[in-house]
């Protein structure tokens, strides 16, 4: 039978041993010690002694290697004691930054550096009660929306402090997300939609006109309007697909599968493209760019500030925000009795429930 260092058979057992931070552990597995055992053993003792040289080896990982181990057990607990939320946020967030985009590692980096770490970072894991958190809550000035995003780090975190038994409760579970108002749609009138384009078009130079048009009459979210190309465009059809989206100067893929999808294009949003053509360049694919610098948008900043707040203004109209053309391009079509479920296809939405909640009074049948 080969023997392996550290790797020993006890009775109908095996026994392990290692030395982490100067001190001697032992942890026995129920295994019948045979030649097979014995190598699987010497195999996990080896994935121990490697992640303790990477010093990755801590209590937690500790507790999953050796599930039934009472002394894992009693180390993680203690842990709980010493461990700051500061540190176990950071930690947390290191853990998660191959698994999320790069915008959303961006406002959780964020919420700890300015708000999570400065108010609760010195705190150990065990001394944060939920009342803390309420009261803070409370006290922010900034929308609920924004309070829940600012949360969620640490909502994430506890919860997996939590699943991995450093903490004996999750106290994040008693502080419930805040109420978050959803705001009317506020669609542009026909008249209004007119009036708009035509302001645009009384530009002389670098005329804009045809972006907004095809973003009332496509329902498209600025981030996919901006990371349109022209071989997304299916002419002879009559119909576009939708494939990425552009955000904070990063393009990337649909979040979900109906989010990937073929929109059809309707006489006014082909006019739109035929208006673009002119501006077609051979060194770019986007259809839509910044004109006057012949470079591609990174976001929908200067299209929110510098063409359509300037162009509400210069037509008399109350400000909405750009998101509007996309309310204004579903009331559109259910007001002409499109189906709900057609429309919901349309706008990448994977059924048509948020359809009816939202845009309900313009859904003739209902």
């Amino acid at each position: 039978m080969a023997k392996f260092k550290g790797v020993s058979p006890r009775g109908n057992s095996i026994q392990i041993s290692f030395t982490w931070n100067d001190h001697r552990y032992r942890e026995t597995l129920r295994w019948e010690p045979t030649p097979k055992n014995l190598k699987m053993a010497n195999s996990l003792r080896q994935s121990v002694i490697y992640d303790i040289d990477r010093g990755v080896f801590d209590h937690v990982e500790y507790l999953k290697k050796f599930p039934s181990s009472s002394k894992a057990k009693s180390l993680v607990k203690s842990q709980a004691d010493f461990l700051t939320i500061d540190v176990a946020l950071w930690d947390w967030l290191k853990n998660k930054r191959s698994y999320i985009e790069r915008s959303t590692l961006r406002d959780y980096t964020s919420a700890i550096k300015h708000h999570l770490s400065p108010r609760f970072g010195l705190l150990t894991v065990n001394q944060l009660k939920a009342k803390d958190v309420k009261e803070w809550l409370a006290k922010l000035s900034i929308s609920n929306k924004r309070k829940n995003n600012v949360i969620t780090p640490l909502r994430q975190c506890f919860k997996e402090l939590y699943l991995d038994e450093v903490i004996e409760q999750n106290i994040m579970d008693r502080v419930p997300n805040l109420s978050v108002s959803s705001r009317e749609p506020q669609p542009f009138t026909q008249d209004e939609i007119d009036l708009i384009l035509i302001t645009l078009s009384a530009q002389c130079t670098d005329n804009y006109r045809p972006l907004i048009e095809f973003a009332f009459y496509t329902g498209l979210r600025t981030s996919e309007l901006i990371a349109l190309h022209w071989s997304d465009i299916d002419f002879q059809n009559a119909r576009m697909e939708v494939k990425r989206a552009r955000v904070r100067g990063v393009t990337k893929e649909p979040k979900t599968s109906s989010g990937r999808r073929f929109v059809d294009l309707v006489p006014e949003a082909i006019n739109a493209l035929e208006s673009q053509s002119m501006h077609k360049m051979l060194n770019i694919d986007e259809v839509f760019y910044k004109l006057e610098k012949s470079a591609v948008f990174k976001d929908d900043q200067y299209i929110r500030k510098a063409i359509w707040t300037p162009a509400l203004k210069a037509a008399g109209i109350a400000y909405r925000s750009p998101y509007q053309t996309r309310h204004t391009y579903a009331s559109q079509l259910l007001s002409k009795g499109a189906n709900p479920l057609y429309v919901a296809n349309q706008m990448g939405h994977a059924d048509w429930g948020m359809i009816r909640k939202v845009y309900g009074k313009w859904i003739s049948n209902l």
